[in-house]
């Protein structure tokens, strides 16, 4: 997070200043700030209006390739490699994932009427 930590660094606001705006401690908002922990939508606001700019002047997604290795995944951000089982979260906008629900719910229902219909959801 380039941007933000960029900016915070001009205006000569200590990460342990910033924390205190997102109400999080010191470490947590370190790791978000370095792309560990991902940043909320509050409170990207949030940071934006303490540092007097608009949200899509500091925020940034980060750019996540997916590689399949036989049994293992492995994400590359550009910085480090990780393999094996780990949970990876990104920021995905909200319309996405309220398409998503939407398409999911939609599939459970089909899915209903097709055990109905063949006998199997009795």
């Amino acid at each position: 997070m380039e941007k933000l930590r960029n900016l915070r660094k001009q205006r000569g606001y200590t990460q342990d200043y910033m924390s205190k705006i997102i109400a999080t401690d010191v470490s947590n908002y370190c790791r978000k700030e370095n792309g560990e922990v991902k940043i909320f939508d509050d409170e990207w606001e949030k940071l934006a209006k303490a540092l007097d700019v608009s949200v899509e002047d500091i925020k940034e997604e980060r750019r996540i390739n997916a590689v399949q290795n036989n049994d293992n995944l492995t994400f590359n951000d550009g910085s480090y490699n990780q393999s094996g089982n780990y949970n990876y979260y990104c920021n995905v906008p909200e319309h996405v994932l309220a398409n998503l629900n939407d398409y999911i719910a939609l599939l459970k229902e089909q899915n209903e009427a097709l055990k109905k219909e063949s006998g199997k959801g009795k």
